[in-house]
């Protein structure tokens, strides 16, 4: 992971590019202990819940070969640039997945069809076997689980990691993508809003 990222930044450095001028940095400080926070941690998440998103889950092998792959379901997945093709995704700090996605250096992302809400619950559990009777094959290029009856599959080389409060903000640099075929006649995309899983309704 580390080195993928510092070795963009040497390429950077050599590749003629446009100049893009850094924004000053803002003046950042702690909410002290006798301060409120300033906006309520749970209201925070009621609010922010009323924006709909897709739902997916993010693979990796096996490091070095051994052990198992890993994965987890993840709601915080964007497209973040086309040239180059960049995605990005957020995970919290706090995750046991995130460094075995680390140590690989690469990830597949899944993108789920609203018929396998169950298979994102499977994800979603902490030390559980997540893969266990999880129909999948390698990705092309990372040889991350690829979902049977994901919508679409992105393959992705670890780019650049940042911090974002108690998340990593994870870009990924697109090597393969492709979408696949929705299981039981399904195709709609698995969406989660306001603490549940939901589906698109009929076009208007």
């Amino acid at each position: 992971m580390a080195a993928a990222a510092v070795r963009w930044l040497r390429s950077a450095e050599a590749a003629p590019a446009a100049h893009v001028e850094a924004l000053p940095r803002p003046e950042l400080r702690c909410v002290g202990e006798d301060e409120r926070a300033p906006v309520d941690s749970a209201e925070f998440r009621r609010v922010l819940g009323n924006f709909a998103t897709g739902v997916t889950v993010i693979t990796a092998p096996a490091a070095d070969g051994g052990g198992s792959p890993a994965g987890f379901a993840c709601q915080s997945f964007s497209s973040l640039s086309l040239d180059p093709p960049l995605v990005a995704f957020m995970v919290g700090r706090t995750s046991t997945t995130w460094p075995r996605i680390a140590r690989a250096g690469v990830f597949c992302v899944n993108v789920l069809d609203e018929s396998q809400d169950e298979l994102c619950r499977a994800f979603a559990v902490s030390g559980a076997d997540k893969f266990a009777g999880v129909a999948h094959e390698p990705a092309p290029v990372s040889g991350a689980p690829r979902l049977a009856g994901a919508l679409a599959w992105v393959d992705c080389t670890v780019h650049a990691v940042h911090t974002g409060g108690d998340h990593l903000i994870v870009v990924g640099r697109v090597d393969a993508l492709g979408t696949g075929e929705a299981p039981d006649g399904g195709g709609g995309p698995l969406l989660f809003h306001r603490g549940r899983f939901a589906r698109l309704g009929p076009a208007r």
